[in-house]
């Protein structure tokens, strides 16, 4: 059985605070706008050194994703993408790659339930995925999922939001794994020019209650941003903002190889503060 001791994701993490360092966890649409060009981003990202990347499921319904990530979705979806070929294509990533990055898969329960539980887990695992995000998972169900995600060897990571009372938080933290996400704002996903104070106080105070690494999510868009969520968060998490990019080159007509580095360079760009 394997377990999360050797899990790069919870290794990543240990490693950064061991360093006092944090991390930029950037989110793309796994199959957008094709599973090529996502499997190059991915080796493109490990080339210029980040440690975690978050690549969604596309849904049809997706939860509290905004239009941006939505649309993404929506074309990947129509491209005929699903779990099976994200799978594969984690999997070449994985023979071609140096082994560093921790990739996250954020998947609705739905996609989930369907295949199966513990088979979904195992397949996730074995492609090479070191973490799930599950957003519309119960905590009840949780506390079921936890044992069999950490038998697969992979982290089973929870959200609070803004509106989770103080015991609750608690109580998914202790069934987190890898990281808590702290949403940011109430709402669906999307770029903002700046963050809620108490947003920040939020996570400070989240931070005294729990060893377990916490990251922040949703409305992050830019550099100054990270900085500001990174002086109490272990890490950032940006995904819109990504995402409207890629979409933008794309519809510029940009090659492959031209959408691959703007994405990349923008990614340098939000992580500046934090190297």
């Amino acid at each position: 059985m394997n377990t999360l001791e050797d899990n790069r994701l919870v290794r990543t993490f240990a490693q950064l605070r061991a360093a006092g360092r944090k991390a930029l966890l950037p989110f793309i649409t796994a199959g957008y706008p094709d599973l090529e060009t996502t499997e190059a981003i991915l080796g493109d990202l490990e080339g210029r050194g980040l440690a975690i990347c978050e690549l969604g499921i596309p849904f049809s319904d997706p939860i509290a994703d905004g239009p941006v990530i939505q649309a993404s979705y929506t074309e990947a979806i129509a491209g005929g993408i699903d779990s099976a070929k994200i799978f594969a294509m984690v999997r070449r990533f994985r023979r071609a790659s140096l082994g560093k990055l921790a990739l996250i898969a954020m998947v609705s329960y739905s996609i989930v339930f369907r295949h199966g539980v513990e088979a979904y887990l195992k397949r996730a695992c074995g492609a090479g995925f070191d973490g799930m995000i599950i957003p519309d998972l119960p905590i009840n169900e949780a506390a079921s999922l936890e044992p069999l995600a950490a038998g697969c060897g992979l982290a089973n990571i929870m959200l609070i939001a803004p509106t989770t009372p103080p015991q609750r938080q608690l109580e998914i933290a202790r069934h987190s794994r890898g990281f808590l996400y702290y949403v940011s704002v109430a709402g669906i996903t999307g770029e903002r020019t700046k963050l809620p104070p108490q947003a920040i106080e939020a996570v400070a105070q989240l931070r005294r209650h729990t060893e377990t690494p916490v990251c922040v999510g949703f409305g992050i868009s830019n550099a100054a941003t990270v900085a500001e969520v990174c002086r109490v968060a272990d890490g950032a998490i940006v995904g819109s903002a990504i995402v409207r990019r890629i979409a933008d080159a794309k519809a510029r007509g940009l090659s492959r190889e031209r959408i691959v580095e703007e994405a990349g360079r923008f990614i340098d760009e939000l992580r500046a503060p934090i190297m």
